[in-house]
C-alpha cells in the first residue's frame, strides 16, 4: 500500500479580505445549528455533516466541465479534482449511516439541507467561484475540528470503539480489525485534504483575477 501524504491537521486559515470573512461567516452561522441540535452525537451530527458536504465538489465539477466547454481549453485537473472530493464525501456520509443509523426525523432534515444548500451553493458558485471554494475551505477546517471531538470522544470511553464497517474497510483498504477510530483518523485526514485544496483553488482564482488582461484564465 503507498505511503499516505502527511496533512497539517492544526492548520487554520485567517480571512484575508471581505469575502473571506463572508465565507468564514456562513460556515459559522451553519455550525451554530449544528452545535444546538446535535452537540454530541458525533456519528449523527456526521452524516448530516457528510449529505451537505459531498454536494460542492459535485457543483463545482459541473460548473467547471461547462465553463471549460465554453472557453474551448483544458480544466488543468480541476474537475476530476473536484468530482473525486464529491466521491470522498459520499463515501464518508455511506460510513457514518452504518455507524448512526438516523432517525426519520433525521433523514427529513437531510432531504430539507441538501435541497436548500444545493440551490444556495450553485448560484454562489455560479457568480462567486472563489468565495464558494473559501467557504468550502472553512467548511472542511471546522469538520477536521468536529471530528477531532469524536475522537476524543472515543478516547474518553464516551462513545463506544466498535468494528469499522465492511464499507469503510473496503473504501480506505484497512485491516480486518480496523475499529471506528481508525475510520474517524482516515476521514480527519481527508478532510484535511479537502480544506488544502479548496484554499489553494481559491487563492488560484484570487491570482487569475489580478491578473494582467490577456493573461492565461485558470
Amino acid at each position: 500500500m503507498e505511503p499516505r501524504p502527511q496533512v497539517d491537521l492544526r492548520a487554520r486559515r485567517a480571512p484575508e479580505n471581505l469575502r473571506d470573512r463572508i465565507a468564514l461567516g456562513m460556515v459559522r452561522f451553519m455550525r451554530v445549528f449544528a452545535d444546538l441540535f446535535f452537540r454530541k452525537r458525533y456519528g449523527h451530527r456526521a452524516v448530516v455533516l457528510e449529505t451537505v458536504a459531498a454536494v460542492p465538489g459535485m457543483v463545482g465539477g459541473l460548473l467547471q466541465h461547462l465553463k471549460a466547454l465554453r472557453h474551448i481549453r483544458d480544466d488543468q485537473g480541476w474537475i476530476r479534482e473536484l468530482l473525486d472530493e464529491a466521491e470522498n464525501e459520499r463515501m464518508h456520509l455511506m460510513t457514518f449511516i452504518k455507524v448512526a443509523q438516523p432517525s426519520a426525523l433525521e433523514r427529513g432534515l437531510i432531504m430539507i439541507a441538501q435541497g436548500l444548500f444545493y440551490n444556495a451553493y450553485f448560484f454562489l458558485y455560479l457568480f462567486a467561484p472563489r468565495t464558494a471554494h473559501r467557504f468550502v475551505a472553512y467548511l472542511e477546517e471546522e469538520a477536521v475540528i468536529s471530528y477531532t471531538g469524536y475522537l476524543a470522544a472515543i478516547d474518553a470511553g464516551d462513545l463506544e470503539d466498535g468494528p469499522a464497517p465492511q464499507i469503510a474497510r473496503d473504501y480506505w483498504d484497512l485491516p480486518a480489525d480496523a475499529s471506528l477510530r481508525d475510520v474517524v483518523l482516515r476521514v480527519r485526514e481527508d478532510e484535511a485534504g479537502h480544506r488544502d485544496t479548496n484554499h489553494r483553488f481559491a487563492d488560484a482564482l484570487a491570482r487569475d483575477r489580478r491578473a494582467p488582461a490577456g493573461a492565461t484564465e485558470i
